[in-house]
């Protein structure tokens, strides 16, 4: 199986150093989920605000939404 590792902080492009910044500040750390996309920093940019609306806005709470991508992540023996 194909391994894409995440991207570390001091790898990642200029541009989306301060998206890193605010997402380990955010969650403690800089999420793999994020890191792995630091490969490809335009999608980066433009998925965290996406990511943002779904799981901040509705009236699921955002433990259920995530619940959800982990299930799916599961089914589709993809490593969290």
């Amino acid at each position: 199986m194909v391994v894409v590792n995440p991207v570390p902080p001091e790898k990642a492009a200029a541009e989306v150093k301060p998206l890193y910044e605010q997402l380990a500040k955010k969650f403690g750390h800089m999420p793999n989920f994020f890191a792995v996309m630091g490969h490809r920093p335009n999608a980066l940019k433009n998925f965290v605000p996406f990511y943002a609306a779904v799981m901040g806005e509705g009236t699921i709470e955002p433990r259920y939404k995530e619940l959800a991508y982990l299930k799916t992540a599961l089914l589709n023996g993809c490593e969290y």
